[in-house]
């Protein structure tokens, strides 16, 4: 991108994959001129100078965030509240907050008391990732033709939403804005309660693994594997969001236990018609995820390749 950088410092707290891959895909674009990077291991921010991606590393946040333009917290939803506080007297007038948070009403709640007036605060949740974790698992594309989600806060400053939404879309993001209220429940559908469905699912598969030795494993069809994969995210990033967005998680799971009781019960009962005439309808909804650019027919779903070693 030719020209002054969209924001001339930003810091990423947390260099996981998401940090990680903001960094990447904001280098690629040229949107920034120096990346901080704050984390809590000496081992991450190592290798975050090992595979060049921040400009300066930090082990205290504070640090990342003096002088900084844009600052995106990239912790797990639990976290946020102490990195809220721990940064708030750093911050440069006029900087702009975000975050990529599963669960937006309760990083409000968390970070938005403790920023001071003149810094602009734009909750925000990127709708793409992986199952792997760590500063070397980011890579620039992650956000290309993925969904970013803006949360605006009553009284946010429409100019630095706006500023926010342009580096998002320059890194290759769609953009959408919705209420936190419905952001929660949107996602407890699309994302929470289908990951903690495919951890419950793996943990039974484990139990029947030890009656049925190394078959569960063996014979895993590609329906199993889509569990695993998915089971296999961060556990500290997901228990903090079922604490955090119970309420929403709670009412899917309600639902999704009605429908599993009426398919249980079209089984016992021989209903083919019943069957059929739902997994037609599902499959309509596959349908249109891939019509909407949100995935691909391909057998490997999309997905990166993995890389030598995953």
């Amino acid at each position: 991108m030719a020209g002054e950088p969209m924001f001339p410092r930003i810091a990423l707290i947390g260099l996981g994959l998401i940090g990680s891959s903001i960094a990447w895909a904001a280098k690629r674009g040229g949107l920034v001129g120096h990346v901080a990077g704050s984390a809590r291991s000496a081992e991450t921010l190592a290798k975050a100078v090992e595979l060049g991606f921040c400009d300066s590393v930090h082990d205290d946040p504070a640090e990342a965030v003096a002088g900084a333009d844009l600052v995106i917290l990239c912790v797990p939803v639990g976290a946020m509240e102490n990195i809220a506080k721990s940064i708030a007297p750093a911050l440069k007038p006029g900087a702009i907050v975000s975050d990529v948070g599963s669960v937006k009403q309760a990083v409000i709640a968390a970070v938005a008391p403790h920023l001071p007036a003149g810094v602009e605060f734009i909750p925000a949740h990127p709708i793409a990732g992986t199952e792997h974790s760590g500063p070397e698992s980011g890579f620039a594309e992650l956000f290309e033709g993925k969904w970013f989600i803006l949360t605006p806060i009553p009284g946010a400053s429409e100019a630095a939403t706006a500023k926010l939404r342009a580096f998002l879309e320059a890194m290759g993001a769609n953009v959408d804005e919705m209420t936190p209220e419905h952001h929660d429940l949107v996602l407890a559908v699309t994302s929470h309660a289908p990951h903690l469905i495919a951890y419950t699912m793996v943990g039974v598969a484990d139990h029947m693994r030890r009656v049925t030795s190394t078959e569960v494993i063996k014979y895993s069809a590609a329906g199993f594997r889509d569990f695993t994969r998915i089971a296999a995210s961060d556990p500290t990033m997901w228990r903090d969001v079922f604490l955090n967005n119970k309420d929403a998680t709670l009412e899917i799971l309600g639902r999704f236990t009605e429908e599993l009781f009426a398919l249980q019960k079209a089984i016992r009962a021989g209903d083919g018609d019943t069957l059929f005439d739902y997994f037609t309808h599902t499959r309509a909804i596959r349908r249109g995820i891939i019509e909407a650019g949100q995935d691909t027919a391909a057998p490997d779903f999309g997905r990166r390749p993995s890389k030598p070693g995953e």
